[in-house]
């Protein structure tokens, strides 16, 4: 009921409004939990609007992404949620690098939906060279 009752405060804005922006993220992750299909055109739309008009916020952008994902793999779409969450880890570790706490995070996303896919040579590969290492180094051995 939030997420709807702040984007028809917002609805009327131009879309350069960063408020109708937030407004549009709000309906979209209300909803992904309980009526995912509603959130995908949602998520789908703020994507396009943050690349279009705020696509220095990178952080925005990359927590954007990430409900889009998660909505992806909520209805069944785990191949396209992959590509998402690959694009989604790259970009982490060009910002923040290997250890920081949302690479890690968003690489162990990257690795469950390797998993789910099936890419089960990949994902070991991929956690025992690049995310445990990153993990203990960020973390230490005993996390």
């Amino acid at each position: 009921a939030l997420g709807w009752a702040a984007w028809k405060a917002y609805l009327g804005r131009p879309e350069t409004d960063q408020y109708q922006c937030l407004a549009m993220h709000g309906l979209g992750s209300a909803l992904r939990p309980s009526r995912p299909k509603e959130a995908l055109p949602v998520l789908e739309t703020n994507l396009e609007l943050r690349r279009r008009r705020w696509s220095h916020d990178h952080h925005g952008l990359l927590v954007t992404q990430t409900n889009l994902a998660t909505c992806l793999d909520d209805l069944g779409r785990p191949d396209e949620a992959l590509v998402l969450r690959r694009e989604i880890y790259a970009k982490h570790l060009a910002l923040h690098g290997a250890a920081h706490k949302s690479t890690i995070l968003n690489g162990n996303n990257l690795a469950c939906s390797m998993r789910k896919e099936g890419h089960f040579d990949e994902v070991k590969l991929f956690v025992r060279n690049q995310l445990l290492p990153a993990a203990r180094q960020s973390l230490g051995s005993d996390h």
